[in-house]
């Protein structure tokens, strides 16, 4: 993309580096753009709508606005991102974010608040798409949160391009473009843009990592190098995830009782000699991916999953092969799945639900 060989951070973005930026969605019946009133969703919004109305036939564009209620600021600012849609003939819906907000951990439940209401008024607009601002800068930022919480490949590999939510997809046209070329983009252009203090707040993670990129900026850890890591590890994330796929198929066909199991729908299930032959990262997807299928409590953590991994192949270890693998036995609840391990095969199910 021209976007990724221009080397000038403070140059404006052309419409033809635009239509290069948009080009995956043009034949997307509708597209929700996620504006804040920030610089960064502003200019989604501006070279969308000049996107839009360079082509003969595009995609409706509905901008959305989520008012969380959380500064004074905010209902003004939501007023002004309608004022210019108006004016770029794009449709603008403010939604809030009612109900009691939670004493800590605010911009977590807020990007989640966040991304049901847009996925809510992206299904109630027919549009399959939500379009957000994240640039270079949020990459960069969000591989460093997860290498600082111990996160695995796929958590390092930070924002894909496209990935699916809430019954929709986001998609993030600007992860290869800096913010400051999005602000020359808008300064050249005379478009305003509201300035949320809380960027700058140091009691939030965000804009300490923002502080810390700048020194290490100057070992050669700037924004540009660092989203170039994630989009290294993210080309590696999906190698393993073919290897994964590939260990699934070998599983299924050495294991015939595996085969019946799934047919049913009842569980999971690997033969656990098989299963222990192969390499750990594998090992640990597979069975990462088994109480995702069958959990009702959320994400399983990565740590917890190591774990319980680290467990079985101690267990199978200990027993060596042949009929005392059979004789082996375990059983754990994981983020509402059950866990086991008996007659020489890991089975992985739905738990019962928790009573309150």
């Amino acid at each position: 993309m021209a976007a990724d060989m221009q080397d000038d951070d403070s140059s404006a973005i052309s419409a033809r580096e635009a239509k290069e930026l948009f080009a995956a969605w043009k034949n997307a019946p509708a597209l929700v753009l996620a504006v804040s009133g920030g610089p960064d969703s502003i200019a989604l919004m501006w070279l969308a709508a000049r996107w839009r109305n360079a082509l003969s036939r595009g995609p409706r564009l509905l901008a959305v606005t989520v008012d969380h209620g959380l500064r004074p600021e905010s209902a003004r600012e939501a007023r002004d991102v309608k004022r210019l849609a108006r004016t770029l003939g794009v449709a603008h819906r403010t939604i809030r974010w009612r109900g009691a907000k939670p004493k800590s951990g605010i911009p977590a439940a807020a990007r989640a608040a966040r991304y049901l209401l847009l996925a809510s008024a992206a299904r109630g607009s027919g549009a399959g798409h939500i379009l957000t601002a994240h640039t270079r800068d949020d990459q960069a930022e969000t591989l460093l949160m997860r290498l600082l919480r111990g996160s695995g490949i796929s958590g390092l590999a930070a924002m894909a391009r496209e990935s699916e939510r809430d019954g929709v997809f986001i998609a993030r046209p600007f992860l290869n473009i800096s913010k400051s070329r999005l602000v020359a983009t808008l300064d050249r252009s005379g478009i305003g843009f509201a300035d949320d203090p809380t960027n700058r707040d140091t009691s939030f993670t965000r804009p300490r990592i923002r502080k810390v990129i700048e020194g290490l900026a100057v070992e050669g850890g700037d924004a540009r190098n660092l989203a170039r890591l994630a989009s290294r590890l993210a080309r590696a994330n999906a190698a393993i995830e073919v290897l994964v796929d590939g260990a699934a198929r070998y599983l299924a066909l050495k294991d015939r009782d595996a085969l019946a199991l799934r047919r049913r729908s009842e569980n999971a299930s690997f033969d656990a000699a098989a299963f222990a032959a192969l390499p750990e990262e594998i090992r640990l997807r597979l069975l990462l991916r088994a109480i995702e299928r069958f959990s009702h409590e959320g994400r399983p953590e990565l740590g917890k999953v190591e774990a319980l991994l680290a467990t079985f192949d101690q267990m199978l270890r200990t027993a060596g092969k042949g009929r005392q693998v059979r004789q082996v036995r375990l059983k754990q609840t994981l983020a509402g799945a059950v866990i086991s391990l008996a007659g020489g095969r890991i089975l992985v199910g739905s738990a019962p639900p928790r009573r309150r």
